[in-house]
């Protein structure tokens, strides 16, 4: 079967005096014809082309399924008198929402069944749930296509009823009011999906009735209402890449005036939470890596800010919780979180100590104020997923749960290491890597698959997967690449890795690669890269500046089409964005944008093996980013190399939902990395 042929049609675009020819622009036309048997075509292609493998796929998705424990459940924690869990039942693809009154020995109420409602929709999420103080209604935002625009549900939680109440196209986001019949929830904007409103619905009403509360009409800000840890304020924050404003109310009084707590300042950025008379805010305020400030609730703006924890170059403050005699702090630094413990009684505080070289450690979920008990995870590279309550006096840490591995998993079977690699500019960038001892050969010629994001100051930790012992076992190295623009090294690994330093994500990554094969843990033959979503704009220039260096190349939903999305403010997430990529409409950012652009550089030359993944109702990478990418590249490569296409017309960003279906795509995935080892 030959590859599907995509009809080019000539759209010029200018900008700043220069000229882009796109062949390809047609393809944003969602509801034509044309593009979605262009869709079904490339998948058509790649079933096809890869048919012989469909009986392993299946293998691997029985394998990666049947690690999972199917009747599986969270560890409860206590708020308000209630244990509360989220279950799965053997068979089940979706949760169930469970809480216990007063003791673990009480009779459990399932008070959400997400698989009946799931019944029948090829795509079902419950993105969040929240109760009343009062226990006794539970509202819930549910979407039924995976674009995130979700449509808020009630349930009276005494009778079991589905009230009547309705509320769609929602982001999800929302907060009741102590009266226990306001809910302030968030409502995108219909064309760019930038959550922009903040109403207030008032149970058993109209929808019609309900009130706008505020409007972020910032194009570059977007806006979430969430309620303080005590309960007793509701926060409405609005925020940009580089700027934050908060505005607080009494929830008890819903129908009040919102207080503005510090006017949005350029490069100021803070969040809060509450405890007694002050608001606790982590800011950048002359704090580069963040530090955290208290301020009087009657006074809370800036001049009143005073220091609780200082600024300090090398370790930087990512989040904070409080308790009745304890404050605990999470932080990061050389690359690896830190829990922190200091009583407020000025007495010596403590650290919560970890064994791993790399790993990932967490403030878990702490709803109570009154308790010694700290509820945090933990996971590494080789150790499953676990979560621990540790007495912040006694110091005795309690494993509560650790992620079971149906079938077995012995984790002296497997080792990690921290190794470290010089960037073309001299900065030394980390790779966590995991491997499966036995399976181990020295002599560089290891299958290895090189994994990465770097975007957003989103940190990317080494993490447990059940679902990679499919690839550690049959011989695969999987490593981690913590370069800039991630905040794994501190607020200024972000900074370095955007805007006018973007280049540095990208050298990083090839560096990284470089040295894998340097230190033979691989070779260029056997090494795969992969990244998704601004991650997947990073496979995509690394390989339009090093094809050389990868057999293959998974870019899941990526984010390729740079310089003509940001130009497009109606496109979703774009004007929120500026201060990430740098706006295109500016000379200087258009030329620099332009110069790393995946599709804008695609050219006439031999490229890797590839895999692009798709959704066609994403969000947040438009279907059409991938997919003219695809035919760009089947326009003008020179090589025989495979190029696959897959996309899931019936999801968004995230892929699949239900908790098994996502793996027959990870299968997918994997296979095409077993298949290229196999043509080695």
């Amino acid at each position: 079967m030959q590859a599907p042929k995509a009809k080019k049609i000539a759209q010029l675009l200018e900008t700043h005096g220069h000229q882009r020819t796109d062949n390809y622009y047609w393809m944003r036309e969602r509801e034509n014809p044309e593009v979605i048997d262009y869709l079904n075509a490339e998948n058509e292609f790649l079933k096809t082309s890869l048919k012989s493998t469909e009986e392993f796929q299946e293998k691997l998705f029985q394998e990666m399924k049947g690690r999972i424990k199917e009747d599986d459940e969270s560890v409860p924690y206590l708020k308000s008198g209630y244990y509360w869990y989220v279950k799965y039942e053997t068979g089940g693809e979706y949760p169930l929402y469970c809480r216990k009154k007063g003791s673990l020995d009480a009779t459990e109420e399932i008070f959400l069944d997400v698989n009946l409602l799931a019944e029948g929709k090829s795509y079902y999420q419950v993105a969040g749930t929240a109760v009343t103080s009062d226990l006794k209604t539970l509202a819930f935002a549910a979407d039924e296509v995976g674009r995130r625009i979700y449509k808020i549900h009630y349930k009276d939680l005494e009778t079991g009823e589905i009230l009547a109440d309705q509320i769609p196209a929602i982001t999800g986001n929302f907060a009741w009011a102590e009266d226990n019949l306001t809910l302030f929830y968030t409502k995108q904007n219909p064309e760019t999906l930038r959550s922009y409103q903040v109403y207030s619905h008032k149970l058993g009403s109209s929808t019609e009735e309900d009130i706008l509360i505020y409007e972020e009409k910032d194009e570059e800000f977007s806006c979430v209402v969430h309620k303080t840890k005590s309960k007793q304020y509701i926060l409405i924050h609005s925020e940009s890449t580089i700027s934050s404003e908060i505005r607080f109310l009494d929830a008890s009084n819903p129908t009040g005036e919102f207080t503005l707590l510090q006017a949005r300042i350029p490069h100021l950025e803070y969040a809060a939470d509450h405890y007694q008379d002050h608001f606790w805010i982590k800011t950048n305020r002359d704090a580069q890596n963040f530090k955290l400030v208290k301020a009087p609730i009657a006074a809370p703006q800036l001049e009143n800010w005073e220091d609780v924890i200082p600024h300090r170059e090398t370790v930087l403050l990512e989040d904070f919780d409080i308790f009745s005699d304890f404050l605990v702090v999470q932080e990061r630094s050389n690359g690896l979180c830190k829990i922190n413990i200091k009583p407020w009684d000025g007495s010596a505080g403590h650290s919560l100590e970890f064994e791993d070289e790399t790993y990932t450690a967490w403030i878990s979920t702490n709803p109570e104020f009154d308790t010694p008990i700290l509820r945090f995870g933990y996971n590494s590279l080789v150790t499953p997923a676990s979560s621990y309550d540790y007495h912040m006096v006694t110091k005795e840490k309690t494993l509560l749960k650790q992620q079971e591995i149906v079938g077995g998993y012995d984790a002296s079977a497997y080792t990690s290491a921290r190794i470290w690699a010089k960037a073309s500019d001299g900065v030394m960038v980390p790779i966590s890597l995991v491997y499966k001892i036995d399976t181990f050969s020295a002599d560089g010629n290891n299958p290895l698959l090189l994994y990465s994001y770097g975007s957003y100051g989103f940190s990317m930790d080494a993490y447990f997967s059940s679902s990679r012992l499919s690839l550690l076992d049959r011989g695969f190295v999987f490593a981690i690449a913590h370069i800039r623009g991630g905040e794994d090294l501190g607020r200024v690994w972000y900074e370095d890795g955007k805007l006018l330093k973007k280049r540095n994500t990208f050298t990083d990554y090839i560096a990284c690669a470089e040295h894998l094969i340097a230190e033979k843990y691989t070779t260029a033959s056997h090494l795969y890269a992969m990244g998704g979503s601004a991650g997947g704009l990073l496979m995509g220039t690394v390989m339009n500046l090093r094809p050389d260096l990868f057999n293959g190349i998974i870019a899941a939903v990526p984010f390729v089409d740079v310089v003509t999305t940001m130009l497009d403010e109606s496109i979703p997430l774009t004007t929120g964005e500026f201060q990430e990529w740098g706006n295109p409409k500016n000379k200087e950012y258009y030329e620099y944008i332009l110069s790393y652009s995946p599709y804008d550089n695609v050219e006439a030359k031999a490229y890797p093996n590839l895999l692009i993944t798709s959704g066609l109702h994403d969000s947040q990478v438009q279907y059409w980013e991938p997919t003219k990418w695809v035919a760009k590249l089947r326009e003008l490569k020179t090589d025989s190399k495979l190029l696959f296409l897959h996309t899931n017309m019936d999801a968004g960003h995230g892929g699949a939902s239900g908790r098994f279906n996502s793996l027959k795509e990870l299968a997918l995935e994997y296979t095409f990395l077993f298949y290229l080892e196999e043509m080695v």
